[in-house]
């Protein structure tokens, strides 16, 4: 006898169901970020899959920098998730931000799952030349 498994589709029964009816536990991950520092400024990009605009709130507060989200996984009609290790997830993160850069003037942009949030330097703290005169 040759080792076969086989597949076999069973019903639904009172253990499955159960399974499926408890609420799955809220996890809440830390995107992965890109943060790039030049002359005029930050720019930080986070990635944030499954993440709408509708789902997404940056704030700042006292210095720091909110991002927080929550995907939408969409099941394709007529299919039934047979595992899943986090059906919907929340993201957050937070950052300290440094008293040169300007949160007044953030611009913020969510593209293909991916924030990008640029943080202008105020313009005393930019990098400034210094003439030199010659006496």
């Amino acid at each position: 006898m040759s080792e076969v498994k086989q597949v076999v589709a069973q019903p639904q029964g009172a253990v499955a169901q159960a399974q499926d009816e408890k609420a799955a536990p809220a996890v809440t991950l830390l995107p992965p970020v890109d943060i790039v520092e030049d002359a005029g400024g930050v720019t930080l990009w986070a990635d944030l899959p499954g993440v709408t605009r509708d789902q997404l709130e940056v704030s700042v507060h006292d210095g720091n920098l909110h991002i927080e989200a929550q995907a939408i996984v969409s099941m394709p009609s007529g299919l039934r998730v047979q595992h899943a290790e986090i059906r919907q997830p929340r993201f957050a993160r937070a950052f300290s931000l440094s008293p040169d850069l300007d949160s007044t003037k953030i611009e913020a942009n969510l593209q293909d799952g991916v924030l990008r949030l640029t943080i202008p330097r105020r313009e005393a703290a930019r990098p400034r030349r210094i003439d030199v005169s010659v006496s």
